[in-house]
């Protein structure tokens, strides 16, 4: 049985979104990042502190993204993940990475300057310099939109899973306004069954 640590409001529902569109058995551990205490068992699997993180058996990985890679290389094939033979394989791997590396990351100065930095400091200039270069680096996505219903082309892949986090993070989060393609993306990749089951799942704790 898998065991994903983290909360639905986190990276970990790209984990559960994950599993559940590919029918993996998995069961979640709540993990409160605003508690003033951690608790230790998650520690021991994540002594850096910070989520998600997986067990599978043995094995023990944070980062979504890689963890992602590892489901999909451990209980593929999916049609999740692209043949590396693939037309549409440069893209399914540049927008995997960019829904963290490129948007999401950015976003964590301006989480934490809205929600945890003194007012005066809210409005500080690396978040600032943060959101701008979010905006940039949407262009990439609304640009792919243009040309297909999702990032790897007609078909839903985990690429979809990475960039949608990051862009409700941004709208949830960050003030940031989407345009009508992204609006319109979102509800295509949000509206799948999976992603109902996760968030459900990752908000009542409930065992898969």
């Amino acid at each position: 049985m898998i065991t994903v640590w983290g909360g639905q409001t986190s990276r970990s529902i790209r984990v559960v979104w994950l599993l559940e569109e590919m029918g993996l058995p998995y069961r979640i551990r709540q993990v409160d990042m605003l508690a003033p205490e951690r608790d230790p068992e998650f520690l021991v699997v994540n002594p850096a502190d910070y989520i998600p993180a997986i067990q599978d058996g043995d094995v023990v990985m944070v980062e979504s993204i890689a963890i992602m890679a590892y489901l999909m290389a451990r209980y593929g094939p999916t049609p999740l993940a692209p043949d590396p033979h693939d037309p549409n394989f440069a893209a399914y791997q540049q927008f995997l990475h960019l829904g963290e590396a490129g948007l999401a990351t950015l976003l964590m100065p301006v989480v934490v300057s809205r929600f945890l930095a003194p007012e005066a400091e809210r409005k500080n200039w690396g978040a600032t310099w943060c959101l701008g270069a979010f905006q940039k680096r949407l262009k990439l996505v609304n640009q792919r939109l243009a040309s297909s219903p999702y990032l790897a082309g007609e078909e839903f892949t985990a690429a979809d899973i990475s960039v949608s986090y990051a862009l409700n993070l941004g709208q949830r989060n960050c003030g940031i306004t989407l345009g009508e393609a992204e609006q319109a993306y979102l509800a295509r990749t949000t509206g799948r069954d999976a992603y109902k089951r996760a968030m459900m799942r990752s908000h009542d704790g409930i065992n898969a």
